[in-house]
């Protein structure tokens, strides 16, 4: 029997609204990006609990664009991050935006100032912030917080009809300025921006801030619980202040642990600068921790999914080893992908007893750990055929089980080949190794009674395909970039080594993009989705075993 998994924070608190009625019965989440950037991997977190919680419970999640900001959002990161979560396998309820709401966060506003909650404010931001004190200290009013009712409703009109430039004005809440908690004391509520927004265009010079936007969308649309990440803690009082003052539906706010990685920044404003730096090729560059990086990398929405469920939710803040999820790609692959054969650094070997221009179909099975292998391809096998220079050594030490003067090795689905010569250029460097193969030691077939410790992979000369092969590894060389000075400093210079020139079997040529394959002893590759049949790019989704984690250790 499998041990029941116990209930985390969250779903406890969801079990006992539903035990009691609470909002009906009914569970109503929501995801709620900012199209300013390509979601990551902590935003995958958000989405399988969010959207998970709303499966479990047979209720529904709306993605939820905030488009508060028209200065940093653009259409193609609302795409973006559509496609991403289709991808994870979810689907949302309503596709939604924050600008939707625009007239109704603006009617909240006015009856904020008729109730004498809110107030517009001429001075600085500058001005602002000295004035509301520290910590320690209380905060001071403005000149500008005793204005009348009818002068502010005058005021916040001007404002939304375009009569002031950025920053001459702010609407803010009338809250404590004594209040222990900051973001109490009289917090902007909307601020002048004459930008082109994505959606409505110019018709709104004045924007809403996140912390008025945020809990009024979750009200407008009746969201039962608003899960956030822990820095909105502090935030919650004046969720809660909004929508009581305002008499709205109670949406209620919850809070857990973001995603923290190691050798990974999550900040969107710090993987726009890789990206503007030119340090990555792109938002979807495979060194990215961003969801489309990792899916061009060759991560599956499975391995991503199992992730997630993994590190769980927790309430307070901690940093999870990426090996983690590279231990989840590589279980999810090891049942799934393709096995292939490639050569990555070839050196000749000939096969001297075998007939001149004879071709032997040999067959592989695609996927040993499932049941009937599902299927099988033919790999042709000739008298020449590349392996990796790194299976021939001059001089090879006892343990070294693979190919040298006099040894024997098994080649992958074929047969056993004795090395007996090799051939060497004039800079003294193996350009050939000269095998005999034995007829009667066909896999599958074998009736040489001979026994080789040994075996390796090959590419039929004559029939081998190129490739370009991108051996990708960790952006960063130190564990907490984040909290270096500066972050860039850290970054891997040895994360990307491009093969120009590898081998790989003739099937390869007809990969299919999304798909995993194992090429053989060498690790996890996927399709790059830049790849041509012309000229065909293969990327390292991940080694097959964890080495980082072992050298970290030897050097520890």
């Amino acid at each position: 029997m499998s041990e029941e998994k116990s209930l985390n924070f969250i779903e406890e608190i969801v079990e006992e609204d539903l035990r009691t009625g609470k909002h009906g019965g009914r569970v109503l989440t929501r995801f709620p990006p900012e199209p300013n950037g390509y979601l990551h991997i902590g935003h995958a977190k958000s989405i399988c609990l969010n959207f998970g919680l709303a499966q479990q419970y047979n209720g529904k999640t709306n993605l939820r664009f905030d488009d508060t900001n028209p200065v940093t959002e653009d259409t193609e990161y609302v795409e973006s991050i559509k496609k991403d979560i289709q991808w994870l396998a979810f689907q949302w309820a309503e596709e939604l935006y924050t600008s939707d709401y625009f007239e109704t966060l603006y009617s909240y506003a006015v009856e904020l100032i008729k109730k004498g909650l809110a107030y517009v404010d001429d001075s600085t931001a500058e001005e602002i912030a000295a004035a509301k004190g520290t910590p320690t200290e209380p905060g001071v009013p403005t000149p500008y917080r005793a204005r009348s009712i009818d002068e502010n409703l005058t005021l916040f009109a001007d404002m939304r009809a375009g009569k002031y430039k950025d920053g001459e004005k702010v609407l803010r809440a009338k809250i404590d300025l004594a209040s222990p908690n900051m973001h109490l004391r009289d917090p902007l509520l909307y601020r002048i921006k004459h930008a082109h927004h994505h959606r409505t265009g110019n018709q709104w010079c004045i924007y809403p801030m996140y912390d008025f936007a945020h809990g009024q969308s979750d009200s407008i649309e009746k969201i039962t619980h608003s899960i956030c990440t822990l820095e909105f803690i502090p935030h919650r009082p004046l969720y809660d202040w909004c929508i009581d003052k305002l008499e709205i539906f109670p949406s209620k706010q919850y809070e857990f642990a973001r995603l923290n990685m190691t050798y990974t920044v999550m900040s969107k404003r710090k993987l726009l600068q890789l990206v503007n730096d030119k340090f990555v090729e792109s938002w979807d560059d495979p060194r990215m921790p961003t969801i489309s990086g990792l899916r061009r990398r060759g991560y599956t929405p499975a391995s991503i999914r199992n992730f997630c469920e993994k590190i769980g939710v927790q309430k307070r803040e901690n940093m999870i080893d990426v090996s983690l999820l590279e231990f989840c790609i590589r279980e999810d692959l090891n049942k799934t992908a393709w096995r292939r054969m490639a050569v990555l650094d070839p050196i000749k070997l000939v096969i001297t007893n075998y007939p001149d221009g004879q071709v032997e179909d040999l067959v592989g099975e695609n996927n040993p750990e499932v049941e009937g292998g599902e299927g099988a391809r033919i790999i042709p096998f000739s008298k020449e055929l590349w392996i990796e220079r790194e299976d021939f050594m001059e001089d090879a030490p006892k343990k070294f089980f693979r190919l040298g003067p006099g040894l024997s090795v098994r080649l992958k689905h074929a047969y056993i080949v004795i090395c007996n010569d090799f051939v060497k250029d004039e800079n003294g460097k193996v350009t050939e190794v000269h095998c005999t193969y034995v007829p009667n030691s066909k896999s599958g077939e074998d009736t040489s009674g001979l026994k080789v410790k040994g075996t390796i992979h090959w590419i039929s000369v004559p029939h081998a395909k190129e490739a370009e092969v991108r051996l990708y590894d960790r952006l960063f060389n130190d564990e907490n970039p984040a909290a270096a000075e500066n972050f860039k400093d850290s970054i891997n210079p040895e994360s990307l080594h491009v093969i120009e020139r590898a081998y790989i079997e003739p099937d390869l040529a007809t990969a299919t993009p999304g798909k995993g394959y194992q090429f053989i002893r060498l690790g996890y590759f996927t399709l790059d989705t830049h790849s041509t049949p012309e000229h065909l790019v293969f990327n390292r989704t991940v080694t097959l075993k964890d080495s980082w984690g072992k050298e970290v250790k030897k050097n520890g």
